[in-house]
């Protein structure tokens, strides 16, 4: 018999500072302790919610989006770097598993960038969304297979995606079959409309049935203020609107606690690990309700880089060379005295310019 295992989640819908890394950064270190006091060990964020999502992409032209996308790259941290030493350091305080959301600015490259600190601090697991979607691509580049793969963290086997990734179901099926038991989804939130959120609730529920695992879902959320901030004209303020589902689901496909749909909040549940062998009894889509040699995925997990180097041959040694090794030989194997040794090494010099044998 094992031990009873119960996780104590949250699932964090989180208003994010506008054009302030810093200001967004105190608020998911506030959110970090406050779950902390009610006893959560893993704690959720939303997409890309350090320094905020890039909602002006869904709205602006590209030709006039120039001034929106620098400020995004002047806000958005590296990793490793001050701020997610910051996150490191308050999972290691509080004990917590945080997954958390950024834009990560590699250089002259921006990724949406999913990051999991272990209770520790360590940070097993950094991942960037393989396609962007849509608008976003005019914002991140493209992630490889090395992020598609779950970690062992202290409160489980934990695996991770964002947003529209989760309509891929190769990608999804990537963590199923390497048994997560805690899927952490991140989605922007006001977004689109009422249609959004609910499109997301009916994948997400869909997820924890298929894979038989908890799914903890986190969306960020908009003030009307904010909103009429992003949007170029008051027409356009309905894309903004709604969107929003931070929610916890068993690996039945309910709901465990009330879903947040709008304002700012956290949805905390405990996770019993006992359904996930409740439902795998029945359903366990990459065990024996898998067929693998009729189907199976074929999964490139290496990293990409755009410079790779192999060391450089070792050139043919020139004739100089060559002849001096040879003398070398003779004379290392030649006997008596170096002199002699040098000496038959001249008479055979000469002779061989002669024609003569030596």
């Amino acid at each position: 018999m094992t031990a009873k295992k119960i996780v104590r989640a949250a699932a964090v819908q989180l208003n994010p500072v506008l054009d302030s890394a810093d200001g967004t950064l105190v608020k998911v270190l506030q959110a970090i302790a406050d779950a902390a006091a009610q006893g959560v060990q893993l704690i959720v964020f939303p997409e890309t919610v350090v320094p905020y999502y890039p909602y002006f992409s869904f709205v602006t032209p590209a030709v006039s989006m120039g001034a929106a996308h620098l400020k995004l790259y002047e806000q958005s941290p590296t990793v490793p770097g001050p701020l997610t030493d910051a996150v490191a350091a308050a999972a290691r305080a509080h004990q917590m598993v945080v997954v958390l959301g950024v834009n990560e600015r590699d250089h002259g490259t921006l990724y949406n960038t999913q990051l999991i600190f272990d209770a520790d601090g360590t940070l097993p697991l950094k991942r960037r969304k393989i396609t962007p979607t849509y608008h976003e691509r005019m914002v991140w580049g493209m992630g490889d297979g090395s992020g598609l793969r779950t970690v062992k963290t202290e409160v489980g086997t934990v695996g991770a995606l964002a947003c529209w990734e989760h309509y891929n179901p190769l990608a999804r099926y990537a963590l199923m079959a390497q048994h997560e038991e805690i899927h952490c989804s991140q989605f922007p939130g006001s977004l689109v409309g009422p249609i959004f959120s609910e499109q997301m609730e009916i994948t997400m529920r869909h997820h924890a049935l298929e894979s038989g695992c908890f799914v903890v879902n986190a969306t960020a959320w908009l003030t009307p203020e904010q909103v009429r901030s992003q949007a170029p004209t008051p027409a356009m303020e309905k894309a903004f609107s709604g969107g929003c589902y931070t929610a916890i689901i068993s690996p039945e496909g309910k709901h465990l606690g009330e879903p947040l749909r709008d304002g700012e909040g956290m949805v905390i549940a405990d996770l019993d690990f006992d359904l996930i062998t409740k439902r795998k009894r029945m359903m366990d889509s990459v065990g024996h309700y898998a067929r693998p040699e009729l189907l199976s995925l074929q999964l490139d997990n290496r990293s990409t880089a755009p410079l790779t180097t192999s060391p450089v041959a070792a050139a043919a040694p020139s004739l100089a060379e060559m002849e001096a090794q040879r003398l070398s030989r003779y004379l290392d194997a030649s006997s008596g005295s170096a002199a002699q040794g040098i000496e038959a090494a001249y008479i055979n010099a000469l002779s061989s310019f002669s024609g003569k044998p030596s």
